[in-house]
């Protein structure tokens, strides 16, 4: 494991400025967005009623990202909220805002309170983020009782047409969402099939897609009926196919089943995916499953030591198959299938008891909602006392560049101010080359709303230089000089991005006080995945913990990546946490194919002695994750070596042999695993913590 590399600030602006992803926004998505933003003001402006057009485009603009994929439910929920919220918040500005007291205490109760929305995810959080941004924008025109409510209607109104254009949809393509989710994970099961070989400290794979397809099918806003519970199946599935291709992996190029075998176990994965992505018989997946059961015998008899997998596999896939069918809204018949909920690491419990639990100055959110307040009012309240034009831009930054970790409120700073001003340069430059007449403004509006739907998620920076001309056009409907406009976005731009990583920096939440913490989560969620797979008579413990470790290991890579993007981060905290979730993935991997055991038989050879073990393999790796939240050497440990010893004698004379082959080498396994976890926490355990008070920054 090489060592990590001190914080460089040249570094981290370079690879801001210059990291790019692939656009994961559907085309559909994008155009729709945009035309639920262009659509109104053309209608206003063809019909004269070019102010109502506007007032509808600015609140579907607003609350454009919050048509997420998801569920049709969850869109229409999360898009009903942030409608709601929009025009609540329009309200209060339009009424308040020209008297400052009052705006300054509303916008530091709306900034708390949305500040406070991060502890729910991302989505929930763009609706306090919104609410932010239409408070102080509003609060720059201030208007009667009768004309705030005309306003806030019609930012409602656009909020509700983005929704419209969100679902509509729904009566032609009930099941898309569910649909494309699970089609998602079988294309990548079929990658996993064709993979050679896996590095054992490479974290297991498909871990995100199969939260995210988890809570698609069996979250709070899924949808109901008989395709459902073929999609329930299909989900279980997908987890026995990926544990037993885990399985089949073997760790090593040479140790895994013949190539032919795979390419035909990811033919029939693929079809699977294609059938579920246009909600078609699977008939090549049909096709592609007979020429994998003619090669099954074949790959069973050249590789004895996997016989079993092979078999197991073959078998899921043919159910896959066969529901696969069934997946859709022309689903005629019901899925013969246990029912399934979500498990219980993926439910939300109540939002009061959320909210109050995280009342506390050691709540990251608490500390991210005190800051949002002070820094909005603050922001509000300086752009006031500057009589800054346009100045409602500056709060408006802080409230979109402000976030809970300092990795994130740095790149959002830094790339929105050179956002706003490549977009100086660009709206600048397109103004002075297209016709100076409303509708080519109103198409040169569409092509750059569209460039920001687009490109978001790709390059954060690119985005705002279009949604920067974006907002430019749009005023100057409204008669504001688009050059004057643009230079006002710049300069207050600039302060608002300066003001928040400020008010980061005076009060902090750096992430080297927390990352033990989510180290020590995930073996602890590790350990409990053990300890259920130690009780094979429990089946349905096995998905709840093992959808629980992998959520865990999702919080302590998240924790990792905070934490590398940090000043002052000790490189040996950074050392000891890279270490650790690297043989994490190794335990979590000798865990997978163990479960994946215990699917393919009814019982393990001497079942009593290895649940036994495994129970003690799960009490060390419990007080490992201990040693480690107490910054100490993991003590009073049980000899696993001898144990396993013992235990592989006594499989030894086992009349099973292959299967007590397998348990053999997979406990041995098991016991490397944790004991190198133990070094790892046990070594130098006070050096990391102790550089925690020293600063290694590099300009």
């Amino acid at each position: 494991m090489p060592a990590a590399s001190v914080y460089s600030l040249r570094a981290n602006v370079l690879e801001s400025l210059t990291r790019t992803k692939r656009p994961d926004v559907p085309l559909r998505v994008v155009l729709r967005n945009t035309l639920a933003v262009v659509l109104p003001l053309a209608i206003g402006m063809a019909s004269g009623h070019t102010a109502i057009g506007l007032g509808i485009a600015v609140g579907a603009l607003d609350t454009m990202f919050s048509d997420q994929p998801g569920p049709y439910r969850q869109r229409v929920w999360q898009l009903l909220l942030a409608s709601l919220a929009a025009g609540l918040a329009a309200l209060t500005g339009f009424l308040i805002g020209g008297h400052l007291p009052s705006i300054l205490l509303a916008s530091a109760i709306v900034g708390f309170g949305g500040g406070l929305l991060v502890v729910f995810g991302t989505d929930i959080a763009r609706v306090g983020m919104t609410s932010m941004i239409l408070l102080v924008v509003t609060a720059a025109t201030p208007t009667s009782l009768a004309g705030a409510a005309a306003g806030a209607a019609l930012i409602f109104a656009g909020g509700l047409l983005m929704m419209l254009f969100s679902v509509a949809a729904w009566p032609l393509q009930r099941y898309r969402p569910e649909r494309h989710a699970l089609a998602t994970v079988y294309r990548g099961l079929a990658a996993l099939a064709r993979q050679r070989g896996q590095d054992d400290e490479d974290e297991p794979a498909l871990s995100g897609a199969m939260t995210t397809l988890q809570q698609t099918l069996l979250g709070r806003h899924h949808a109901r009926g008989r395709a459902m519970e073929a999609f329930g199946v299909l989900l279980e599935l997908a987890e026995r196919i990926r544990l037993e291709l885990t399985a089949l992996a073997g760790g090593a190029p040479d140790a895994g089943i013949s190539p032919r075998f795979r390419n035909r176990t990811a033919r029939v994965l693929d079809q699977i995916a294609e059938a579920l992505e246009e909600g078609s018989s699977p008939r090549g997946a049909e096709r592609a499953l007979r020429a994998l059961q003619a090669a099954e015998p074949q790959a069973a008899q050249a590789h004895a030591q996997h016989a079993l997998h092979v078999h197991a596999l073959a078998g899921q896939l043919a159910a896959a198959v066969r529901n696969a069918n069934w997946a859709g809204a022309r689903g005629e018949q019901r899925a013969e299938a246990a029912d399934l909920r979500l498990p219980a690491s993926l439910r939300q419990s109540s939002a009061r008891a959320v909210l109050l639990a995280n009342l506390t100055p050691h709540s990251v959110a608490f500390r991210h909602a005190v800051r949002s307040a002070i820094a909005l009012s603050l922001a509000l309240g300086l752009s006031r006392a500057l009589h800054l034009p346009h100045g409602y831009w500056l709060p408006m930054t802080v409230a979109i560049v402000l976030r809970p970790d300092f990795a994130a409120t740095f790149n959002f700073g830094l790339l929105r101010v050179v956002g706003t001003v490549l977009g100086l340069l660009l709206t600048t430059a397109l103004l002075w080359v297209i016709p100076d007449q409303a509708w080519a403004h109103l198409a040169l509006m569409g092509v750059l709303c569209l460039a920001f739907r687009y490109l978001a998620t790709a390059h954060y920076g690119i985005a705002v230089a279009a949604l920067t001309g974006t907002v430019v056009v749009l005023l100057s409907f409204e008669g504001v000089d688009p050059g004057a406009a643009v230079m006002d976005r710049v300069v207050n731009t600039a302060l608002g991005s300066g003001m928040a990583l400020l008010a980061y920096v005076l009060w902090p939440t750096w992430e080297r006080g927390r990352a033990r913490a989510a180290l020590a989560d995930m073996l602890e969620a590790y350990a409990d995945y053990l300890r259920a797979l130690g009780r094979p008579q429990r089946r349905d413990a096995h998905r709840e913990t093992r959808t629980a470790a992998r959520t865990a290991r999702t919080n302590a890579l998240a924790s990792i990546e905070r934490m590398r993007a940090e000043p002052a981060t000790p490189p040996a905290l950074l050392d000891l946490a890279q270490a650790l979730f690297a043989n994490g993935n190794r335990l979590a991997r000798t865990a997978m194919t163990l479960e994946a055991l215990l699917q393919d038989r009814s019982s393990l050879p001497e079942q009593s002695e290895v649940s036994a073990f495994i129970d003690h393999a799960a009490t060390a790796l419990h007080t490992v994750a201990g040693a480690l939240r107490e910054q100490h050497a993991a003590a009073g440990l049980p000899d696993l070596r001898t144990l396993q010893r013992t235990l592989a004698t006594l499989l030894a004379m086992s009349e099973d042999l292959a299967g007590a082959d397998q348990v053999a080498r997979l406990t041995d396994r098991l016991v490397d695993n944790i004991n190198t976890l133990a070094h790892v926490v046990g070594r130098c355990p006070q050096d990391a913590a102790a550089q925690s008070a020293g600063r290694h920054v590099h300009p």
